[in-house]
């Protein structure tokens, strides 16, 4: 079939170019250079039980509120620092700044300095000592007796008032506790511990990973080079044994959750009940197909009941907890992609679906909060463009959908404790960053900071953004940078860069519409700069994300190659000068473009690159392949080994020696392959680095791909 182009929108950013115009240099693109990013409002919060905000402006701490438009100065750094030279028994005798600060109430806020945690009483002006700040990792402070749970290693402890207590301690080699790696960080996991709303007790994950098989990484910075064994469970392996330890505070005793068999199961959504005396517990099994969301007694660690199930041929993905509705404490919101969009439904605690609140064709992003009389819900959504983001309520009752933000662009939001107002933060194609107060109907009361565009006396051409149409009907969205000072008579070489995973959208309706400095970097070098959202990528609904389960690296190129074709038919593009570039699962897609659509590219640079699924991890591998056992197909037709002789152009492979995601063994494979079949190719390696090359080092990488895509193409 014929591939059809439909352009649905096009954004220009037209630049009057002049003798001042700057060039971006690679410190701007790595972010050593802050002047070319916008200026944002520091600190900002609500201040609870009021409908006052603060925020910080070099040293001083602001009010402002949406009666006033004039802003109120609480305090200064000296303030504080006064105020501690007032009680030398606190022993801080050096303080030098206004920190950032949170509110506990609308008269105290605490705040972290010298490694110890303070609050501060506005009116009496006065400081208390609350806690240590511990040396560990994974530090997580409870809200009502600031204590903090950390890890120390394999350990987890409790840091309260100043005193070290034990939670508990590794007793072998591969036992974590508390640990944020649990599962990976795979189901929106993001730590390992977490308070009861009272700080009564404190649940967390105790992962063994004793039986999964160690993946060596390799040390160079000593005279001989030393082996750090990471533990990596690979697709269709053994993997790790996850539980959920309780430890009362009180009784200093620890009672595990009964979740039962088989024990290589996830654990995910972890979520304390208002009443302390229950848990709940997304468990999910290994075929990440079957969710059962369960309620389990404190106390005994008994299952109580499931309360319900979600079920998916292809997969089901918990990353969001369940939201305790604060008048009904028996009720909370879940947020499920079980009708093929992530919408919001209200459940008791019995596990009785009251309604679904929000439907459409179309996914919410976020839930903000109630109005007072909780018959409204304030949430973030795509509803009106699926690269965009704004802010709706929802009339609990009837189910009408009113949207508050009024510009397009992708905004974010912070609603007031009386929920009267909110402030939202965006971006789009046309402003950098803005906040605006506004009320809950979305009348905007007053703009609390427009940036300046910082690169306004940078050298820009112009950013387009459309729609393509592949096979199948679905829009692709793209986005096309053109060099300064274009001239649509002339012919340019091509930078495409590629993701085309899961969880990333590359194409969205923000500031320079997604674009990055590098972007601009490569338009400003002469290069026409393009990306393309394929089928796969995030917030298009299920059955646009999961259309690529079992066969990666398939449809996902079906749907690069429009893009392809498109450029092709422009008549400014020089189709004998296109690059590919991409890193991780940008890697595998850049690879698989150079070896599957070989006739296109002269070069490519692959990053961090997934050669063969059979090697990538089992919580995100076998989520979207199964496992190799179950399909061998798949695995094999996704092998990139299997195409190694079809490369034509020029192909740089770049890979981070102590890389614990996608592991070096990916890229050393392919290599092999390329030495045995005759194919040559070029690599390179970033020892002491992990994933990607971050720091001052990443200037040395954007200079290796531009410099070796230079030398192809120019």
């Amino acid at each position: 079939m014929k591939k059809l182009f439909s352009l649905l929108l096009i954004i220009i950013f037209p630049v009057a170019l002049n003798a001042q115009d700057l060039m971006f240099t690679l410190e701007d693109c790595i972010g050593l250079n802050r002047s070319v990013y916008p200026t944002s409002i520091q600190n900002l919060q609500w201040i609870p039980g009021t409908d006052s905000y603060s925020f910080l402006r070099n040293d001083t701490l602001y009010k402002g509120n949406a009666n006033n438009s004039k802003d109120e100065v609480i305090l200064t750094g000296t303030t504080i620092s006064n105020a501690f030279k007032a009680q030398p028994s606190l022993k801080v005798s050096s303080f030098y700044r206004m920190p950032s600060v949170t509110w506990l109430d609308k008269e105290t806020f605490c705040f972290s300095f010298d490694s110890k945690l303070f609050k501060y009483d506005i009116n009496k002006r006065a400081i208390t000592y609350l806690n240590d700040v511990p040396n560990g990792e994974n530090l997580d402070l409870s809200e009502k007796t600031y204590s903090y749970a950390y890890t120390d290693g394999d350990n987890l402890y409790i840091m309260q008032n100043g005193k070290t207590i034990t939670v508990a301690e590794s007793e072998k080699e591969g036992v974590l506790y508390g640990t944020e790696r649990a599962h990976r960080n795979e189901f929106g996991i993001t730590k390992g511990t977490f308070w009861s709303p009272n700080d009564n007790y404190l649940a967390f994950y105790r992962m063994d990973e004793s039986m999964v098989a160690n993946y060596p990484m390799i040390d160079i910075t000593g005279r001989i080079a030393t082996v750090q064994n990471t533990r990596y469970p690979m697709a269709g392996m053994t993997s790790h044994e996850v539980t959920l330890g309780v430890y009362n505070l009180n009784t200093c005793e620890t009672v595990y959750m009964k979740t039962g068999e088989p024990v290589d199961q996830y654990l995910t959504v972890v979520t304390w009940d208002p009443s302390e005396k229950y848990i709940y517990i997304g468990i999910l099994n290994r075929d990440q197909n079957h969710l059962k969301f369960n309620k389990y007694d404190v106390a005994t660690g008994n299952l109580v009941k499931t309360l319900f199930e979600e079920k998916d041929k292809e997969y089901v993905e918990p990353e969001y907890n369940p939201e305790f509705i604060c008048q009904e404490k028996s009720q909370f919101l879940w947020r499920s992609r079980r009708d093929g969009w992530y919408h919001i439904y209200q459940y008791d605690t019995e596990g009785n679906m009251i309604k679904q609140i929000t439907k459409g064709k179309w996914e919410v992003t976020g839930i903000l909060g109630y109005s007072t009389d909780y018959s409204k819900l304030f949430f973030t959504s795509t509803k009106d463009s699926p690269i965009g983001n704004n802010i709706y309520s929802v009339d609990i009752n009837s189910g009408e959908v009113k949207r508050l933000s009024a510009e397009h662009g992708t905004h974010s939001a912070i609603m007031s404790s009386s929920s009267k107002y909110l402030i939202d933060n965006y971006s789009s194609s046309d402003v950098v960053n803005r906040y605006d107060l506004i009320t809950s109907n979305g009348n905007i009361i007053k703009t609390l900071h427009n940036a300046e565009n910082p690169l306004k006396d940078y050298a820009l051409g112009a950013v387009n953004i459309g729609t393509l149409k592949n096979d199948n009907g679905d829009d692709l969205y793209y986005r096309m940078v053109t060099p300064p000072n274009f001239d649509p008579s002339k012919k340019y070489p091509v930078f495409f860069y590629v993701y085309g995973g899961p969880h990333l959208q590359m194409v969205t309706d923000e500031r320079y519409g997604g674009t990055s400095i590098w972007d601009y970097r490569w338009a400003q070098r002469g290069y026409i700069v393009f990306s393309l959202d394929n089928r796969g990528t995030p917030n298009r609904g299920a059955d646009f994300e999961q259309a690529i389960h079992r066969q990666l690296g398939t449809l996902e190129v079906e749907d690069q190659t429009v893009g392809i074709n498109y450029l092709k038919s422009l008549p400014f593009v020089d189709s004998d000068r296109m690059a590919v570039d991409g890193w991780s699962y940008g890697g595998f897609m850049t690879t698989s473009l150079m070896l599957k659509r070989a006739d296109v590219f002269k070069v490519g640079v692959a990053g961090g690159p997934v050669i063969d699924w059979q090697w990538y991890e089992v919580m995100y591998g076998e989520r979207y392949m199964d496992t190799p056992q179950d399909n061998p197909t798949g695995y094999r037709n996704a092998s990139l080994l299997n195409y190694v002789n079809n490369l034509k152009g020029k192909l740089l492979m770049i890979h981070c020696v102590t890389d614990p995601v996608v592991v070096m063994q990916n890229s050393l494979a392919f290599i092999d392959k390329c030495i045995k079949s005759g194919v040559q190719v070029d690599y390179f390696v970033y020892p002491g680095h992990a994933h990607n090359v971050q720091g001052v080092d990443r200037a040395h990488l954007y200079q290796k791909i531009e410099d070796y895509i230079d030398g192809v193409l120019k």
